[in-house]
């Protein structure tokens, strides 16, 4: 059986796929209902489902969808490692926990972010304190989301982010652009002003689910970074940070990268969910991992982030421009090709085995 099975081409064919498969394998499926509306008109949810016995100390926590458009591969990655583990022979005292589409809205609609043009990758900070500044971003806000999307204007826009990386670097205005910023609800990597839906969603299901486990291992699946095809390990912390450690000793201390000891294709962001489901969780030991997949050349992603902010703001939906626009977004973040599924898949399939025989041997 290929790959391709695995995947889906619109966010109601991923959630019926997972659905279908966690039923079959014999799982505690249940779903949290999102207010908002899908692209179609369809139901949004998170789904989710439990394999194993419910007070596990150890758990494997597979989580999908973080980013819209990128839940294309993290449902493709649940539902292959679902259809073809064989469940029974897990340790008795680990659990896997399957988290689908944490950002139907993004899903659905093609967009990294959710309905209020929310980052969740952003959003896990203490809303509380004072917000993180990011004054590289002010600076750039108007080149980064014009408010016309070609034409002189357009052309002033990249003209001004092209003088900053001629000035800066190139990874320094990748890094300027995606940290996390607090003051342009229209812009890009927007961690809004409040915990979203899919953050008290997920941290209530934390909580729930999770709250007598000793020892967690997530894996959290995004795209748009890298070469093709290629997944990134991505682990964060100080260079002695014991669950950065665990990282380097499960996954292999040459495949692990860290942005915080600046090594790894991605920025050091703010506010991740990663570190929001880990504050959640104190009595738990957590080994966290994001894997990041390779789509298209990190210009064409960024042109492709650009576009939907303006499609989203100012532009037309159902335009040429605003189709092409979505096609844009789709393929930045989706290989929709066999032999990019498979090298996801596969690479996904081994770190799940790498998990489990590191739960196993903690």
């Amino acid at each position: 059986m290929t790959a391709d099975v695995y995947f889906a081409e619109s966010y109601e064919q991923a959630r019926d796929k997972f659905r279908a498969i966690a039923e079959q394998k014999g799982g505690k499926l249940r779903a949290a209902h999102n207010p908002a509306s899908g692209f179609h008109g369809e139901d949004l949810s998170i789904d989710y489902a439990w394999f194993g016995a419910g007070d596990a100390p150890k758990v494997l926590v597979l989580i999908s969808g973080t980013h819209g458009a990128e839940g294309f591969c993290g449902s493709g990655c649940q539902v292959g490692w679902l259809s073809e583990a064989d469940l029974e022979i897990l340790p008795k005292d680990t659990a896997v926990f399957a988290i689908h589409g944490i950002n139907p809205y993004g899903f659905s609609w093609l967009r990294r972010t959710n309905e209020d043009n929310v980052d969740l990758n952003r959003n896990f900070v203490d809303f509380s304190k004072t917000l993180p500044t990011n004054k590289g971003y002010d600076q750039l806000a108007e080149a980064i989301c014009p408010k016309e999307w070609s034409g002189s204007a357009r052309s002033a826009a990249d003209e001004k982010l092209a003088a900053y990386a001629k000035a800066h670097g190139d990874f320094a205005l990748q890094s300027t652009m995606s940290i996390g910023q607090y003051r342009h609800p229209q812009g890009l990597f927007y961690g809004g002003t409040k915990p979203t839906w899919s953050r008290r969603t997920l941290e209530d299901l934390a909580r729930r689910y999770l709250g007598s486990a000793k020892h967690i291992a997530f894996i959290d699946y995004h795209t748009g970074l890298g070469p093709y095809g290629h997944g990134e390990l991505i682990a964060t912390g100080a260079k002695n940070n014991p669950g950065y450690l665990r990282c380097k000793n499960w996954y292999g201390a040459d495949k692990v990268t860290n942005p915080d000891l600046g090594d790894s294709a991605s920025a050091n962001v703010v506010g991740t969910m990663m570190q929001g489901l880990e504050k959640v969780l104190p009595h738990a030991v957590a080994t966290s991992l994001a894997i990041e997949y390779g789509t298209k050349a990190l210009p064409d992603v960024v042109e492709a982030l650009r576009a939907d902010a303006w499609l989203h703001a100012h532009g037309d939906m159902a335009s040429v421009d605003g189709r092409k626009i979505k096609k844009m977004v789709r393929e930045s973040f989706y290989g929709d090709e066999p032999v990019w599924k498979k090298k996801v898949k596969d690479q996904s399939d081994r770190v799940i085995a790498q998990a489990v025989a590191g739960l196993a041997a903690s």
